[in-house]
């Protein structure tokens, strides 16, 4: 039936279609899980341990190995993406309320939400448009990106714009199975290569829990505001994030473009967050779906652009192709090194 291709299709689909159908039992039959108890209830209600399972195993699909160029292009990424969403967050804490906006067109965005939007890049997708766009290098940044999935980045992110204060134990609590897995997974590539293959299995069982936590109502008050805010975090984190792949790691700007997205796991981030400190629980719902929306709208645009601008800056530039062939003609034109006689 071809069903899975289909959801392929979608951007986000995996996660996105689990987390509609998630909303819906919630909407129209909310007490389903307590209906018929045990495993199905446990499927429905169990976020926290579905998720503590994924983060296990993308910790052990990143590998220690990489040239001392992948981890400064990655590390620069990384670090202005966390610090844009930081500033982004304070600036934003200045005019929302802390349990978020309650009337208007703004209702229902909070400091948790854009935080949550800007601060996690699609991994996947950015390897697969490096690959495409990029160099090796650039693509191969997709090995610290992997960090900023899960909660521990933004919890860290808010601290940093002293937004929220978490326990060190609770710090460490949502680090340490990632942490675990990335142990193992680098001590025996078998490990790695076994729970590896579990992260992408793991995406849609989280994501219909974490629909069972959303109400339609809360996703049709959120729908055209998420897709600002999934624009916000194209404009945002991708002038940033342009601006310091050209000076600092040296690129042309097409990495920056490609990291200019939201991440499938931030969705998990709001109630994460809020089942730790409550006092964001008021805006998690909200928060979650404008996420998810970022999702989808930074998922199609953020390919677009990138392609755009590596015809225009990048590897299809005329320039850059200009270059390239200039430089084999070159190499091309130097004549061999002429081998010395041998000796009588």
């Amino acid at each position: 039936m071809n069903i899975k291709s289909r959801i392929d299709r979608i951007p986000g689909g995996m996660m996105i279609l689990p987390l509609f159908l998630g909303a819906c039992l919630n909407t129209f039959a909310p007490n389903t899980g307590k209906f018929f108890g045990s495993f199905t209830n446990g499927l429905i209600t169990g976020t926290l341990p579905i998720l503590s399972v994924w983060f296990f195993c993308i910790g052990a699909s990143i590998s220690l190995k990489a040239t001392p160029l992948v981890l400064r292009k990655s590390g620069v990424l990384v670090t202005v993406k966390i610090l844009t969403a930081a500033t982004m967050g304070i600036v934003a804490s200045w005019f929302i309320p802390h349990e978020g906006v309650s009337s208007g067109f703004f209702t229902g965005l909070s400091v948790l939400a854009i935080i949550a939007a800007m601060n996690d890049t699609n991994g996947g997708m950015y390897m697969a448009l490096m690959q495409q766009y990029g160099t090796k290098e650039e693509s191969g940044a997709f090995c610290l990106m992997c960090l900023e999935s899960g909660p521990f980045m933004t919890m860290a992110t808010l601290g940093l714009a002293g937004l929220a204060a978490f326990p060190w134990q609770t710090m460490v609590g949502a680090l340490l199975p990632f942490l675990i897995g990335f142990a193992l997974g680098n001590l025996d590539q078998d490990f790695r290569k076994f729970f590896g293959q579990a992260v992408p299995v793991m995406v849609p069982f989280f994501a219909f829990a974490l629909g069972n936590n959303l109400n339609f109502a809360v996703i049709l008050n959120t729908g055209l505001l998420g897709i600002v805010l999934g624009l916000s975090v194209i404009a945002i984190t991708g002038f940033t994030l342009v601006v310091a792949d050209i000076l600092l790691a040296k690129g042309n700007g097409t990495a920056g473009i490609g990291a200019a997205s939201t991440a499938g796991a931030a969705v998990t981030v709001p109630p994460i967050i809020a089942s730790i400190e409550p006092s964001f629980a008021p805006s998690a719902p909200a928060a979650t779906a404008l996420v998810a929306t970022s999702v989808v709208v930074t998922s199609l645009l953020t390919p677009i652009l990138t392609a755009w601008w590596a015809r225009r800056f990048g590897v299809l530039s005329p320039r850059y192709l200009a270059a390239q062939k200039a430089a084999q003609e070159n190499t091309e034109a130097q004549p061999l090194p002429v081998q010395p006689a041998p000796a009588e």
